[in-house]
């Protein structure tokens, strides 16, 4: 049959949006947020399928938006929204996939389990959903499974997911909650890896924040690091643990371009790696290639405030501040309050000289001393420094938390250069995240020239070391040559002729290909090859087929347009409706009263 019914192709994607939470017991919140985050997590495992991830999908948690606005905004073709309810050991989950372009319901579901099969159930549902995907929108290969079983005890698990409700909340005393539940779940399950990887990363944060003693943090996160790596080191977790400590800890580049590159190979969509991958191209200068890896991870992560303060940050080391203030500016409307992106607006708009704007920058802050005397130094030629404050610097500067080493910067542009030198000696020996980037900081401009600044660090990633690795994998598991194309085809055609499959509303490509004996990789790349449609287009030509035959046949004429096109297998009026119009130029009405009269 001729492609004359194709519809528009859209682009192979999904935003999971956070689940409703329908259980008796509203604390039951976690586990709907936890459920959500997993189907994200195994439809990311689909090559081929573009997921949103989980910070983005997550940002219109609560929000009453259409889902056109929600497509929009994501960029994607389907949105999925579902419910979870809890009660004992009972799971029941809820889901819908939805067009994005026009809000129609494309396929839902109900599934009830107990809950000691919640791992099966995550899959099924998870397979289930990349099929219906697929069916609307295009051939990928979908695996046999996507879930794996990560503990047999499921108070571990429900404990892992408090864990992770908790640590998502980003403040000291939630984050201190989560560890709580995380040494829960170990209690219960001491070889639960996810749950020793969640308490790396807290008490890091913890030590780094400065909310619990640093050296204590950082022990029991490389503690904790130490066991989780006996156990699991596949999950993505290891590698964002092992950066943490390489990367940011040791300055060490090499093993840590390595140790991305591998999970990168394994997970090619995981934003948080893509924009450790940018951050470390960064800290080496190779900033086109930084462009690539953040835009990659905004791809999956469109609304994610870090990975738009990390573009940002590639162009404000290049001096492209204009530039800069765009991306630092869409990083603040989703989060104002990260002070890392202000920080960095203001040094964009000290270089610009906009003095009403950095003002403004700052707001009604009381500690803007620094940054005041940064934008003296910078534009103002007759700018003397205090001598006063010089001294001063020189016993605190060097051990100093903060986020931005305002004291090197203002010392580099008011000819002290070797007071700057001295502390940036000091900073670099002490291997200072926030100053990791120094070699590129456009304030150290006037340092560069000296002999000591190239002898500061020399472990540098040389990029002609750096091998060529894909991003994404090119699977051809479910491609047929020419010959197996047309036998397949034939074998296709004749099945539909004589069975009419068409006809069931809920025939799937899955049960379409158990009938043919085909695996579903296979026949969506056929009919996607051969006919140029996906699925469900492909389906629905039949169907309207049917439609327009019985149409116009006396023995249904007591039956409406609607009746009509249920029994030709279409389970939806708008569906059928968009469908009938797309393909005939007018609505099935008009068709039908201009057949009749014919």
């Amino acid at each position: 049959m001729q492609n004359q019914y194709s519809l528009n192709k859209a682009n192979k994607s999904i935003a999971v949006l956070p689940f409703v939470n329908m259980s008796p017991d509203v604390d039951n919140e976690y586990f709907s947020d936890g459920i959500s985050e997993e189907i994200i997590n195994a439809l990311t495992r689909v090559e081929g399928l573009k997921v949103i991830a989980r910070t983005s999908s997550f940002a219109f948690k609560g929000k009453n938006i259409d889902i056109r606005t929600i497509g929009k905004e994501l960029g994607v073709a389907t949105i999925l929204e579902g419910s979870v309810r809890k009660s004992n050991n009972q799971v029941r989950i809820t889901a819908q996939l939805i067009n994005a372009a026009d809000g129609v319901h494309l396929w839902s579901d109900n599934f009830d389990r107990q809950l000691t099969d919640i791992f099966q159930l995550q899959d099924e549902v998870s397979l289930l959903i990349a099929d219906q995907v697929r069916g609307n929108v295009g051939h990928f290969d979908i695996q046999d499974h996507l879930v794996d079983q990560s503990t047999i005890k499921v108070d571990a698990y429900e404990l892992f997911l408090k864990g992770r409700y908790f640590q998502l909340k980003w403040t000291p005393d939630s984050i201190k909650k989560a560890v709580e539940y995380y040494n829960g779940s170990i209690k219960i399950d001491p070889t639960y890896a996810r749950s020793y990887y969640g308490n790396v990363q807290c008490y890091g944060l913890l030590a780094a924040w400065g909310f619990m003693d640093a050296r204590e943090g950082f022990e029991m996160a490389g503690a904790n690091f130490l066991k989780a790596k006996e156990l699991d080191t596949k999950l993505p977790e290891y590698s964002m643990s092992y950066i943490g400590k390489s990367f940011w800890g040791d300055w060490d580049f090499e093993s840590s371009y390595r140790q991305l590159s591998q999970c990168l190979m394994e997970y090619p969509k995981y934003s948080d790696a893509l924009e450790a991958m940018a951050e470390l191209c960064i800290a080496n200068g190779y900033f086109s290639i930084a462009e690539i890896y953040i835009k990659r991870a905004l791809e999956v992560d469109p609304l994610s405030p870090n990975h738009h303060y990390t573009l940002g940050n590639v162009n404000y080391l290049q001096g492209n501040f204009e530039e800069a203030l765009v991306h630092i500016d869409k990083c603040l409307r989703t989060t104002p309050e990260f002070k890392l992106a202000v920080e960095l607006k203001a040094m964009c708009l000290i270089w610009l000289n906009r003095k009403h704007d950095f003002k403004a920058c700052l707001g009604n802050r009381k500690d803007t001393q620094l940054q005041e005397l940064l934008f003296d130094a910078v534009n103002d030629e007759n700018y003397e420094m205090d001598k006063s404050i010089l001294e001063s610097w020189r016993n605190v500067a060097a051990d100093k938390n903060q986020l931005v080493p305002y004291e090197i910067f203002i010392l580099a542009n008011s000819n002290h250069e070797d007071e700057a030198m001295e502390l940036l000696w000091q900073y670099v020996a002490q291997k200072r995240g926030q100053i990791i980037n120094y070699r590129y900081e456009p304030f150290l401009y006037k340092l560069k020239e000296r002999k000591d600044f190239d002898a500061l660090y020399q472990a540098h990633l040389k990029i002609n070391e750096m091998p060529q690795i894909p991003l994404i994998k090119d699977n051809k598991g479910s491609k047929l040559n020419e010959s197996e194309l047309e036998l397949k085809k034939e074998k296709l055609e004749v099945f539909i002729k004589e069975k009419q499959p068409f006809l069931n509303a809920r025939l799937s490509l899955t049960s379409l290909a158990e009938e043919i004996n085909l695996h579903p990789n296979k026949l969506s790349y056929l009919i996607n090859e051969s006919y140029q449609l996906n699925f469900n287009e492909f389906i629905n030509q039949y169907r309207l087929q049917h439609f327009k035959q019985i149409a116009v046949d006396q023995k249904f004429a007591h039956l409406t347009i609607l009746g009509l096109a249920y029994e030709s297998g279409f389970n939806s009026k708008t569906v059928f409706n968009a469908f009938f119009k797309k393909a005939e130029g007018v609505t099935p009405g008009t068709w039908l009263k201009s057949a009749r009269t014919a």
